[in-house]
This record gives structure tokens, C-alpha cells and sequence, in this order.
């Protein structure tokens, strides 16, 4: 039967016509080219005072090259390439960069980098610049302000239905070409249900299209389509692969976005309420800030801010002017590239190298998220999480839960008061250690191996912080305690640490004593039982004279390893007196009391938030970060707008505000050259496979020209006219005769179809790939909006992704996607994505044929056509053609897949499952005429 089925998909499946898409270079400009700038090219690029090793790390040509010993890095093999075993450190003398060791996340990143090829965009030579003065950078097309064109003339002015229509024609007559015939009203129909909400038309819907005869009937579905709460679905998503967005935070400890679904629904139901784009551009960039008429107005405008919360985030960052400033770039980053299509982040270390953007530019949008609070800080920083308006109602409950709840907390709070009065003096929060008894070695005096890192962030610690690992070089850091002027005699050893719940569980502490040597494990995830600080290894026996010590590793360690001391206690001085002590009552009581606060906040209801910003308690300029480094501190730049990108007057950014809202002014007023040009390119983009500008996210001079520059300022124009309304956008292109072509094979004169002339031939998304198999199986679950994790989700490791809801709805995590997703080319979630890859590869191919997911929905299918009694197999046959492909099958593909399902009649159920998962595999099922 397996043979059967290949043979008929071989049959089914025509080659192949689209190749796998280059490597995307975005990656590299977002997560290596700034490592490089900040980390290395101090020493290693044209511009370094002394070249080291010869090794050129500012072009393509310099690292591919190498340096004076050979290649430094060996495309798609991250683990042959000496760039790697210098950020890794495993060599003792091969260690980059030599100040210290990069994060395991950045290191990930690289070794990512080479896998995909070391895509790499910088030609030519290190000293070789575009010139990006501001002026002269002006006069680029993109900076210049979008006017309405004339209409031209065309000599076929009966084709033309739309002035969109004459300006695609107008080009390809000037070119001698001729555009081709209309596409048949199947493959039509098909084409602007998928484009428009991501759907198949049911076999009625298509019927009563084809039968339709009236003028205006196209008109009609696409209104209805537009209307249809699937268009903000559909469209949503788009968007949403521009807000690069996802319900968790990536990398090494991935952090669950449990509320992130919300604006998910917000932009649902913005695209399907049609709301003006500028208002969109506002709520996602300052909806705290601006006014509001109805709770519901204030729960949106504050959701639509998680807009700047969602990106990938370190929250494990223990340097928080680091982190700071790193969440920053890459808001920036992404408020550039979604709504300018410009590479702000370029300009982070140093003047942008190809667009009229400077360094105090980017700083002075910088002063502008600086000023905004994002980030909560702790050990693990967390988002800020926001409270949302409730009916009278249920605030009236919640608000009976918080008195009860804050009163327990006010308990506990005498409570430990109480027993900090009765514990022993040493237990606080910084201990002097000459205040200690016995011998107290500090983490400054003990022997260090490895790169520590030297913190006072719990501001719990002896004497003046302590150390930690940092999460990294497992196995490669000690620190060794050696106690001098031991007596002989017997002496009790502790060890002082800083306790959290990011913090290793099996800690190895070796002691070597006189009766020889021995090794504990200390769980630092539990605070240490004496004092807040210490924990006791045991009583040892030591002699006068000899080279004892302790050795902290962190060898084989899962999380955080810290340091903070070393005490021996001699054992006459063993412990505190008992009236120093703890009285065992008071820690009772305040047990007591945590317990049942823990109750009482299980049985409230949950108040409803959402992650969101707000101003920060600090309004503030910002200064050049020298390098992009925040400790290496320049001049300060006042809170303002790119100047390159600024025709009108600027708002005015009062001193006592961030200036977000002022930044969403700007973003969204009509003057701005770009705002208008970028969006309408992105829906165009989302219509014909390919923007007017081909380089949706880049309007810069890295980025393509567009093909039809005047039809991109009309189409900038009209939509400003109309209101910015994304719906009638849509429907005027939709409605023009150039988008209702054929899709024909190419022509000689245009092999790119930048011309069109005719419909690109378009393969669907892993979402419509995915929506269409569940609709054919009849198990689509349409549910609208909500949250979508399955109840006691904590982590995204083991998530299964069975549910059958529209793909939108299926889970994003920055470490684990859905399968079929990944497979078909859905977006890196940590990057800005306007433009998907789109490949055809074997992979494909054996996910088709294998998945279990697959297999099932055939099996439901097969189930769903047999359930229908009466039927011959060649009308079940067609019935199958037109929900799973939109059309009839051609005779021939009649007769193969009759003798298919028929060939054994007692397999007949399976035959048929079979036959649906041939038709799943088929490339007609995929693409769209």
C-alpha cells in the first residue's frame, strides 16, 4: 500500500518549481554583526590601532579568509571552526575575547551562524563606505515624501478596470510585453479566500461563485471575506510575524509569556475592526499613555503595548545595564524595521555604514525606551506585568481577596520582624567578616580558576559581595579557600552563599582535612539555616602546617554556582549560645502565616493582566554608549526622532515624558516618507507574493528599488486618503484587474514576474498547509480568540501541539515549534519577519508521507467521505478534489486514483485514508494558480 502511495503522489506531484530560499541574512545583522562591533573589532578590523593575528573581522572576505595560522571558521560546521573553540574557551591559549567569556546564548548564536552557512552581507573592503551623510542620504527615494502621481496613459485603455491597472500596464507596454489572460473563476475564488482569510471556499462557496454571472460578484465575495471575522486571523498573523511574536522569552532558560495571547487577539480583532493604522501604530507604542473613553478602550491600549515586551529577552542577565540596554536595541530595532523598514540597530556602535542614520540618532530614540520601564529587576528580571479594568462586579471580589491578602502580608511582615529582633546578631543582610568568630576566608581571598564574576545584586553577602559562574564554563571554574594560620585542633566548616531559585541544587565542595578528603553537595537553591548565610559541612580534624583548603566547583552544576566564604570555627567555639538563637516559636508562626496566605491567593480569582510598559520613575536623555557599550560612556543626546526620516516639524517631547507617545505621533502622521510606503508595500507583498519593494523590512540602500516606484507613491497616498484603512487597501487591489491574472509560465523579457504580467504561482503558508488539512478532515476546531495553552503549562519543552484550533492559535515558543510550522518555513519568532523564506525540500516530503499528524487527519477524512452512504468511488473521488484542491480532477487524475481505491476492496476505509494523504502531498493541494 506504502508503494501504491508514493507512486501516487509521483504521479500527483508535477517537479518542483521553486528552489530553497537563500539563507536570511537577518540573523547576522541582528545577533552577530553587534558582537563583533562591541567584542572584536577593537583588535581585529581596518580600523584597530594594532591588526592581531592578522585576522580581519569587519568584511565577509576577512573572516572567511582567516587569520596568520589559517580559517577561522568553516561554513556549516560550527564544530571544525577555530572561531568557535576560541569563544568557547576549550583551548588555554586560543581564548576570545581575552577580557572574558562570551555568554553561552551569544556563543549558541555563532555557533548558529556558521551552521546556516555564515551568511554574511558585508562586501567589499573594510574601509569602503557608502556615503551616508545626512543630507546627501537624503536624497535617497525613501527619505523623499510620497505625492500623488499623474495617472498614466496607456494605449490598451480597455484592460485597465483600476489606476493600479494603468500604472502595472503602462510599465509592461513600455517594456513591449502584454499581460496575460484572466485566471479561470476557480483557481480566483481558491487565490482571494486563502489571500483574504486564510481558508479553502467550500465546494458550495465555489459553486455558487462559478454560477454567478452577475457584474459584480467578485465584489461581493471579497466584501463578504473582508467582513468575515477569519480576515483578522489571517491578517493578524501577518503581523504578527512583523511584531516577531511568541509566548516565550528563547534561550538558555526560556521563560513562559503566560498573557502573551492577548495581544495576539488584540491584533485579531484590530485588523478585523479595520482600525486606522496610525491608531495601531499608537496603542502598540505608548497605549498606556493615551486617552480612552471605556475600560474596554484602556485594556486594549494597554495589551497592544506588549508590542515592545514580546521580543527574545535574557532575563538571566545578572549585568542589568547590559540587559537594559540590549532590550532596548532590540525594540528599536524592531520599531525600525516594522514600521520604517529601516536597520535602526545599525547604528547602535557607530554611524550607520550604508543609510543617513547617526549614532545620536539611534540615542535619541534610545532616551525615548530608556526613559520607559520594561524591565522589573531581580536575580531574574521579569516583564512588567499590568493589571486590567474588570466590570464593577468582579472588581468588588478581587478587591476583598487583596485586603484579605495584603493584611496576611502584613502579618508576616511583624512576624519576621519579630524574629529578626530575636535571631543572632550576625543574621543580616551585609556581615563585616572581622565581626565573625573563628577564621572567615572572603571570596576575594581564595584562589580563583575561571572566569567569576564578582556581584553584590542579592545584597545578602560577607564582607563586599561575593562570586558566581555566571551560568557558564561548567566544569571550568574553582575557587580554592586555603585557612594559613590553623592551630591543631578540631573546627567546624561553613560555607556562605547567596540562595535563589536560579541557583545549582548539587553544588560539589571538597574539603581536605587531616583524616583526608571528602566531598559534599550543597544545594544552593535553599536559603543557608545559619544565619541567612551559612551552611555547615561538618567538624574536621586539622594539624598546624599544612596546606588545607576547600574547593567551590562547578563541575556537572545545573544553574548559578555562588561563592561568598569560608569559616572554620574552632570547636570550643562551636556554636552560638542558645540565648542567641532563633526561638522556634516565631519561625512557626510565620510558617503558619505563608501557608495560609498560599491559600487564600489559590482559592482568589485571578486578576487579569497583561505584559505591558509604562514610564519609567527616571525621564531621562541618554548618552552615546561608545561602542555600544553602556560602560563606556559618551556625550548625552536629547529624546528625538531620526532626522533622515523627518520632513515636517517634529512633536515636542515635554521633559517630563518618555516621549513614546510623541514617537507614535511621528510614526504615524502623513508626512513621514515611510510609514505609509512600508505598509501599503506590505500588503501588496501579502497579495502577489512579492513587494513593490521586494525587501519588505528594508527601505534602505542595503534594500531592493522598487519596480514601480510612482504605483507605490499612489498606493502610499490613497491610503493616507482613505483614512489609513488596511480593508479598503485590500479590496482596491484585489478588485484590479492586475491581481485577477492568470498565473502562466514565465516570460523571457521578465523571468521575475517584477513586471506583471502575470499571477505568481504561490505556495500556501505552514498555517493555510495546516488549517486546509483540518478542514478537509472536518476537524477544524474555529474557535475564536482566547488563550490557547493546555491547562498546567509551565515550560515549552514537552508541549504537545495536538489541539486542532486555526494555526493561529497554536503556540509559539522560542525553543520548540509546532512541527508541521517548523517544516513549512514558518518565521524565526526572535526576528522582525515580513518576509517568509519559502522552500521545497525533501524534509517536506517525508513529513507529508510520515507524520503522525498527517496520517490522522487522513484517516478523518477517509471516515468523514465514508460516512456518506450511496456514493460511487468516482463521485467520492471528486468530492475529495474539490474540498482538498478547490477544482475537479482532470480525467486522468480520475482514472489513477479510481484504480487506486478500488484495487482492494476489502482495504477499502484505508485505501481512501490513503488517498487523502496522497492528495495532501500533491503540489496542487500546496500552491496557488
Amino acid at each position: 500500500m506504502r508503494r501504491r502511495l508514493l507512486t501516487v503522489i509521483a504521479i500527483l506531484l508535477p517537479a518542483s518549481r521553486l528552489a530553497a530560499a537563500d539563507p536570511d541574512i537577518e540573523f547576522f545583522e541582528k545577533r552577530i554583526r553587534p558582537v563583533l562591533a562591541t567584542q572584536c573589532y577593537e583588535c581585529h578590523s581596518a580600523e584597530a590601532k594594532r591588526l592581531r593575528a592578522g585576522l580581519l573581522l569587519d568584511t565577509r572576505d576577512g573572516v572567511r579568509k582567516g587569520s596568520e595560522t589559517g580559517p577561522v571558521i568553516v561554513p556549516g560546521k560550527p564544530g571544525e571552526s577555530k572561531l568557535i573553540q576560541a569563544l568557547r574557551y576549550t583551548k588555554p591559549k586560543l581564548k576570545m575575547p581575552p577580557k572574558g567569556k562570551l555568554p553561552d546564548s551569544v556563543i549558541a548564536d555563532f555557533e548558529k551562524w556558521i551552521t546556516l552557512g555564515a551568511p554574511d552581507p558585508r562586501t567589499g573592503s573594510s574601509i569602503a563606505k557608502i556615503n551616508t551623510a545626512l543630507e546627501e542620504g537624503r536624497k535617497f527615494w525613501a527619505y523623499q515624501p510620497p505625492r500623488p502621481p499623474a495617472i498614466p496613459s496607456v494605449k490598451d485603455a480597455t484592460w485597465s478596470r483600476s489606476d493600479i491597472d494603468r500604472f502595472i500596464l503602462a510599465k509592461l507596454e513600455s517594456k513591449g510585453l502584454r499581460p496575460v489572460g484572466d485566471a479561470d473563476r476557480t483557481a480566483l475564488i481558491r487565490r482571494v479566500y486563502y489571500d483574504l482569510i486564510g481558508l479553502p471556499p467550500t465546494p458550495e462557496q465555489v459553486d455558487a461563485f462559478v454560477n454567478d454571472k452577475k457584474p459584480d460578484a467578485f465584489a461581493r465575495v471579497v466584501d463578504e471575506l473582508l467582513a468575515s471575522r477569519h480576515f483578522g486571523e489571517r491578517w493578524g498573523r501577518h503581523w504578527l510575524d512583523v511584531a516577531r511574536y511568541a509566548e516565550s522569552s528563547g534561550g538558555g532558560r526560556s521563560l513562559m509569556f503566560p498573557d502573551a495571547w492577548r495581544y495576539r487577539d488584540y491584533v485579531i480583532d484590530s485588523f478585523n475592526r479595520d482600525k486606522p493604522y496610525p491608531q495601531f501604530i499608537a496603542e502598540q507604542i505608548a497605549g498606556d499613555l493615551l486617552p480612552y473613553s471605556s475600560p474596554k478602550q484602556r485594556e486594549e491600549q494597554l495589551v497592544a503595548t506588549a508590542f515592545l515586551v514580546l521580543g527574545p529577552t535574557n532575563y538571566e542577565r545578572q549585568d542589568k545595564d547590559i540587559l537594559e540596554t540590549d532590550v532596548i536595541d532590540e525594540q528599536l530595532d524592531t520599531i525600525g524595521r516594522a514600521f520604517l523598514a529601516m536597520t535602526v540597530g545599525c547604528a547602535r556602535c557607530h554611524d550607520h555604514k550604508f543609510d543617513p542614520i547617526p549614532t545620536k540618532d539611534y540615542y535619541a530614540l534610545a532616551g525615548i525606551m530608556r526613559s520607559t520601564q520594561t524591565l522589573i529587576h531581580d536575580n531574574v528580571s521579569k516583564w512588567v506585568d499590568t493589571p486590567l479594568p474588570v466590570p464593577p462586579e468582579q472588581e468588588a471580589i478581587l478587591k476583598k481577596y487583596d485586603q484579605q491578602i495584603a493584611a496576611l502580608k502584613e502579618q508576616i511582615r511583624l512576624a519576621k520582624e519579630a524574629e529578626k529582633k530575636a535571631v543572632s546578631p550576625f543574621a543580616k543582610s551585609i556581615i563585616n567578616p572581622r565581626e565573625l568568630p573563628g577564621i572567615v576566608i572572603d571570596d576575594d581571598q581564595a584562589k580563583k580558576v575561571g572566569a567569576w564574576t564578582h556581584s553584590k545584586f542579592s545584597n545578602h553577602y560577607v564582607g563586599e559581595g561575593y562570586l558566581h559562574d555566571g551560568d557558564a564554563g561548567k566544569g571550568e571554574k574553582t575557587l580554592t579557600f586555603n585557612p594559613e594560620f590553623l592551630q591543631s585542633g578540631r573546627y567546624e566548616v561553613r560555607l556562605a552563599y547567596t540562595a535563589g531559585g536560579n541557583r545549582a541544587p548539587k553544588v560539589p565542595v571538597t574539603i581536605l582535612h587531616a583524616d583526608g578528603e571528602q566531598t559534599f553537595f550543597v544545594n544552593e537553591k535553599e536559603t543557608p539555616p545559619i544565619d541567612g548565610h551559612f551552611v555547615s559541612l561538618g567538624t574536621f580534624r586539622f594539624e598546624k602546617g599544612n596546606q588545607w583548603f576547600v574547593i567551590v566547583s562547578n563541575e556537572n552544576t545545573s544553574g548559578h554556582v555562588t561563592v561568598d566564604a569560608v569559616q572554620f570555627l574552632p570547636e570550643e567555639k562551636d556554636k552560638p549560645a542558645p540565648a542567641k538563637e532563633t526561638p522556634k516559636k516565631a519561625p512557626l508562626q510565620s510558617k503558619e502565616l505563608e501557608a495560609e496566605l498560599k491559600k487564600l491567593t489559590d482559592r482568589a480569582p485571578p486578576r487579569p493582566q497583561t505584559m505591558s510598559v509604562r514610564e519609567a520613575a527616571k525621564i531621562e536623555d541618554f548618552f552615546v554608549c561608545i561602542r555600544g557599550i553602556i560602560h563606556n560612556r559618551g556625550e548625552t543626546v536629547q529624546r528625538g526622532f531620526l532626522q533622515a526620516a523627518t520632513i515636517a516639524p517634529p512633536p515636542t517631547i515635554p521633559a517630563n515624558e518618555s516621549g513614546r507617545r510623541q514617537l507614535a505621533e511621528w510614526l504615524g502622521n502623513s508626512n513621514n516618507p515611510l510609514t505609509a510606503r512600508v505598509m501599503v508595500n506590505r500588503i501588496w507583498h501579502y497579495l502577489f507574493g512579492a513587494g513593490i519593494v521586494r525587501t519588505v523590512d528594508v527601505f534602505g540602500t542595503t534594500g531592493e528599488l522598487p519596480s514601480h516606484p510612482e504605483l507605490l507613491d499612489y498606493l502610499a497616498t490613497q491610503f493616507v486618503r482613505d483614512g489609513w484603512s488596511v480593508k479598503k487597501m485590500i479590496r482596491s487591489i484585489v478588485l484590479s484587474h492586475t491581481y485577477q491574472l492568470a498565473a502562466a509560465k514565465p516570460h523571457a523579457a521578465d523571468p521575475e514576474n517584477r513586471l506583471l504580467s502575470r499571477a505568481n504561482r504561490r505556495r500556501l503558508d505552514a498555517e493555510a498547509i495546516r488549517d486546509t488539512i483540518l478542514a478537509v478532515s472536518g476537524k477544524l476546531d474555529l474557535k475564536y480568540g482566547g488563550p490557547n495553552w493546555k491547562p498546567g503549562t509551565t515550560t515549552e519543552v514537552a508541549y504537545s501541539f495536538d489541539d486542532t484550533r486555526r494555526s493561529v492559535y497554536t503556540p509559539v515558543f522560542r525553543n520548540r515549534l509546532s512541527e508541521i510550522l517548523e517544516v513549512f518555513d514558518f518565521p524565526d519568532p526572535n526576528l522582525v519577519s515580513g518576509k517568509r523564506n519559502v522552500s521545497t525540500v525533501s524534509t517536506q516530503a517525508l513529513f507529508l508521507l510520515n507524520s503522525p499528524f498527517i496520517v490522522e487527519q487522513a484517516r478523518h477524512a477517509a471516515e468523514r467521505e465514508l460516512a456518506t452512504p450511496g456514493l460511487s468511488p468516482r463521485e467520492r473521488i471528486d468530492r475529495a478534489y474539490r474540498r482538498a484542491i478547490g477544482r475537479a480532477p482532470t480525467e486522468r487524475e480520475r482514472a489513477i486514483a479510481l484504480q487506486f481505491v478500488t484495487e482492494k476492496a476489502e482495504e477499502e476505509k484505508e485505501a481512501w485514508q490513503r488517498f487523502y494523504q496522497a492528495l495532501f502531498g500533491c503540489i496542487d493541494f500546496r500552491y496557488l494558480d
